[in-house]
């Protein structure tokens, strides 16, 4: 099992949950972050950290987010890790509670 960033991240990018993360599993792309399913040992610490409930564990993705599974795993493998918390995006209050991001996401 692992955990996922799905698409309450996008345009937001708060970094809360990678400061909590004890193994550094997360992923940076240029307006999302990313959990490697392969490095997350479903500590669950993330969770909570995140102000947006981004962060959901892979058996309770709904039919419409489990794209996120995957999307996960390519963006982790495509970016940067990061593992200090940083300062979310210039708009990520408007974004915060915006609904069906993904045709926002910005891919590597």
């Amino acid at each position: 099992m692992t955990f996922v960033v799905t698409d309450k991240c996008i345009n937001c990018k708060y970094t809360d949950c990678v400061e909590v993360c004890p193994v550094d599993c997360f992923y940076e792309g240029e307006n999302f972050l990313a959990i490697h399913p392969d490095e997350c040992i479903d500590c669950a610490a993330c969770v909570p950290a995140c102000p947006v409930d981004a962060i959901l564990d892979e058996s309770d993705l709904t039919a419409d987010q489990s794209v996120f599974l995957n999307l996960n795993r390519e963006m982790a493998e495509a970016c940067p890790n990061i593992s200090v918390r940083r300062a979310p995006l210039p708009d990520a209050e408007k974004w915060a509670g915006a609904k069906g991001k993904i045709d926002e996401l910005v891919r590597p």
